[in-house]
């Protein structure tokens, strides 16, 4: 009897260790099968794209340049006095000839009265001593004498005028007041040469850039410049190749190249700070990528490119850069759909969400 009770209880402790070890064994199945569903699933990268696209691009050089007046006069008083007027103000649009101020004209208004009486004396002397020289009966000497103090009192008589026409100071150029200086009442000194106004002539401006002697061969006259100028908020101007410097600068190694600026509307002003983009080349129908999505993996260019939600690595040649765009020589076409942020860590065929639409 106790044979058999021992029997039976080995016989149910196997039974159930066999039982345990199989939904043991059942349990570890399934999690490994479970790890090779999680294995085989890939994770989609949550990626920005952008597209290609057809425009035109430009090879330029960049630089800068402050924008000068084309003409431009310093006025300065050529004759001494009192400055009684002053007809204009800084801002003011002057012709050329204009009066912009009086000086106290009495002092060479007298100096003229007697230059004419000093002209008219000898004058009468002289046509005396005419009617008695063909005669003889005056010496030759001093009939050159006369001559010559008849020379004399006419040049008189004309610095005369002229120190009286300088006393009333005109405009040398057309163009805008930009600076006075001159105020009523100030003494003014011929000898000084004090500046009185300063006047510009804005309808054309100019930049002067120096370019590297390496950039010589690229540049020609009337080639085109884009002109960006912070002060009017970055607004963009044209301007052109005016005239380029036959020489090298030893100590810099660069040459002078002159950009002439229209300015009909009169919206550009001298002394505008401007980043200049001179350019070299333009082609219209090229395509373009943002330079974004360009990626340099070994020294060489690639991009992703978006095909049925994975993404493929495309080696590209690009050729200009400008603006945020690079042109595509070789590898894209147009309207391609390419990954522009999130491709860093990207690898070729790995599935990608897109993440702008």
């Amino acid at each position: 009897m106790e044979l058999r009770k021992s029997t039976l209880r080995t016989l149910m402790l196997t039974s159930g260790l066999l039982l345990t070890t199989s939904q043991l064994s059942g349990c570890f199945d399934a999690e490994a099968t479970n790890q090779q569903d999680v294995a085989v699933q890939e994770i989609a990268i949550p990626v920005e794209v952008g597209h290609t696209s057809i425009g035109a691009i430009s090879s330029n050089y960049a630089t800068t340049a402050i924008l000068e007046a084309k003409e431009e006069a310093f006025v300065v008083a050529r004759a001494s006095g009192i400055i009684e007027k002053i007809l204009v103000e800084e801002g003011d649009y002057v012709e050329k000839g204009q009066v912009l101020a009086q000086l106290d004209p009495q002092r060479y208004i007298l100096s003229l009265r007697r230059a004419k009486a000093d002209l008219q004396g000898i004058e009468k002397e002289l046509a005396k001593i005419n009617k008695v020289y063909d005669k003889k009966l005056v010496s030759d000497d001093i009939y050159d004498k006369l001559t010559a103090q008849y020379e004399a009192a006419q040049a008189t008589l004309k610095l005369a005028e002229l120190d009286l026409k300088e006393a009333t100071i005109v405009a040398p150029i057309s163009g805008y007041i930009a600076e006075r200086n001159a105020k009523v009442g100030n003494l003014t000194e011929s000898f000084q040469r004090e500046r009185m106004f300063h006047i510009v002539q804005q309808k054309d401006l100019y930049g002067i850039v120096h370019l590297p002697e390496k950039e010589l061969a690229k540049v020609h006259a009337n080639q085109r410049a884009s002109l960006r100028l912070t002060a009017l908020s970055n607004a963009t101007v044209t301007g052109y190749v005016e005239r380029i410097s036959p020489v090298i600068d030893s100590q810099t190694g660069t040459f002078k190249v002159t950009l002439r600026i229209p300015n009909e509307d009169n919206q550009l002003k001298a002394g505008m700070f401007a980043q200049v983009n001179l350019n070299y080349d333009t082609r219209e129908q090229a395509t373009l990528l943002p330079r974004r999505a360009l990626l340099s993996i070994d020294n060489e260019n690639n991009v992703f490119v978006i095909e049925e939600g994975k993404a493929k690595r495309v080696k590209v040649n690009i050729g200009y850069e400008e603006d945020g765009f690079v042109e595509i020589l070789d590898g894209l076409k147009a309207n391609q759909q390419v990954v522009i942020t999130g491709h860093q860590n990207l690898k070729d065929q790995a599935p990608v969400d897109i993440v702008n639409g």
